[in-house]
């Protein structure tokens, strides 16, 4: 596999070279707006069955990036690393990240009503941007995933069986990110807004979001 990979960065540099020019609320938290009827495929002994189909609210959010995401400031195409970040300051990663999540939740809550109050627990399991030296000039793969538990915050209890979700989004390289930047589509704006509506489809539907096909670089990062 790191043959495999060594090949393909090696391949990926001879590209740039030729192509220089070449065109990313804690616990408890209130939510005053809320999502729409969500099917639930819950087991039997869950708060709601999947037969209920409650229209859902949700009045709780809890969002981890656990400290043991490894966190990479390397300006390379393709670093390793759990966390790659560029869209703020230099500063806590992990703490960046959480305040994306937790922005698109907001935004995504403001986008649907329903009547169930429910608590939404997001670990953040990668989330892995542009570097500089990428994002100047070949562009890439911003690679999000997560975990996704529906809860009943008056008793804690699952009301949907986790789901695993990825997320990925095309990164604008070049010519194409200086043009989104100056338009204020930044990294940092494209990918909370692209993770809101993530949200709201799972809410619709639990799994119900497919992540979209961005070739090699998406299967890059899978490796």
């Amino acid at each position: 596999m790191k043959t495999l990979k060594l090949i393909a960065v090696l391949t990926l540099g001879a590209f740039v070279s030729a192509c220089a020019t070449s065109d990313i609320a804690s616990r408890n938290a209130t939510i005053d707006s809320s999502v729409p009827e969500m099917l639930l495929q819950a087991e039997p002994q869950m708060a709601f069955a999947a037969t209920a189909a409650p229209s859902l609210r949700i009045s709780e959010i809890n969002v981890a990036v656990p400290d043991s995401l490894k966190v990479s400031e390397a300006n390379r195409y393709y670093p390793s690393g759990d966390i790659v970040w560029r869209g703020d300051p230099i500063g806590n990663r992990h703490a960046q990240v959480k305040a994306i999540f937790e922005t698109a939740l907001q935004q995504s809550a403001q986008n649907v009503a329903g009547d169930v109050p429910v608590l939404l627990d997001v670990e953040v399991l990668r989330f892995h941007a542009l570097t500089e030296k990428a994002r100047y000039t070949v562009g890439g793969v911003h690679s999000i995933t997560f975990r996704l538990t529906v809860r009943d915050p008056r008793t804690g209890m699952p009301m949907a069986q986790p789901q695993i979700v990825e997320a990925d989004l095309d990164g604008f390289g070049g010519q194409q990110a200086i043009e989104a930047d100056r338009r204020g589509e930044t990294q940092k704006a494209r990918i909370t807004a692209h993770l809101a509506e993530v949200f709201r489809q799972e809410m619709i539907k639990p799994g119900g979001y497919e992540n979209a096909k961005l070739g090699m670089f998406q299967t890059l990062n899978k490796l």
